[in-house]
């Protein structure tokens, strides 16, 4: 199944307002039923799995509040959304649910501290897994990790031309690396997830043209859908259905 046959659901094809939140069985249920592939994200619990979830706290979703790091993957998976009957996933139980239906980009979340072992974990599932997924992230050490532990595992490495709203704690010279995808020596990505208001920036312009897959987030209005079909191969997009 190739990477970029299918547009992809970002977080799932979550809808709040119809209840429906991202990032849960509803919205990879609906996702599937539409033909779509799936992007998640995934977080690490205080005992080491992968939680399908995109905040690293809890305060935004749910009716907990705090980190979600120090709770157990027991923990969180009892802990209730505020929207939605649905309880928090494991990386397993998504995998078992999608059964290799439809392709799945699987985003590994990090707070760039160095800290490898939530991308151990999800290299190690999903290398045993029987259907369609990839890896990708913003920090290059967790794709580097997947190259390194799951060689067979597609990787890739999630970017945009500028980090100054949320990455204000690296230096200056590591957001330039970031953005012009200067690490690939030591990440080995295989494709790239770029934002969609910087398609134009040289880094995901060269990867095309060396024929590397792009794909472009988060795509939400026509003026989105336009620059992705100009600038990259296919879109990650939310808030309607293609």
């Amino acid at each position: 199944m190739s990477l970029t046959a299918r547009p992809v659901a970002h977080r799932g094809l979550h809808d709040a307002a119809a209840g429906v939140i991202e990032n849960t069985a509803t919205a990879v249920d609906a996702a599937v039923a539409a033909g779509c592939a799936i992007e998640v994200d995934v977080q690490r619990s205080r005992d080491g799995e992968a939680m399908v979830f995109h905040d690293f706290t809890l305060d935004r979703l749910t009716l907990a509040q705090g980190p979600l790091a120090e709770r157990t993957a027991a923990e969180l998976k009892a802990v209730p959304f505020k929207a939605t009957t649905d309880a928090m996933m494991t990386l397993p139980d998504l995998l078992e649910r999608v059964a290799g239906r439809v392709q799945l980009i699987i985003e590994i979340k990090s707070d760039f501290s160095g800290d490898t072992r939530l991308a151990e974990r999800a290299a190690a599932l999903v290398a045993a897994y029987g259907g369609p997924a990839a890896l990708m992230s913003f920090d290059p050490d967790m794709v580097g990790v997947v190259a390194r532990h799951a060689p067979q595992v597609r990787r890739g490495i999630v970017a945009q031309r500028h980090y100054a709203d949320d990455r204000t704690h690296l230096t200056a010279a590591r957001r330039f690396a970031l953005g012009h995808l200067l690490h690939w020596p030591r990440s080995r990505f295989q494709f790239v997830a770029y934002k969609v208001a910087d398609l134009g920036a040289p880094a995901p312009r060269l990867a095309r043209a060396l024929g590397m897959p792009v794909l472009t987030w988060t795509v939400r209005t026509p003026q989105d859908r336009a620059r992705a079909a100009a600038g990259a191969d296919q879109m990650i997009f939310e808030g309607f259905r293609p």
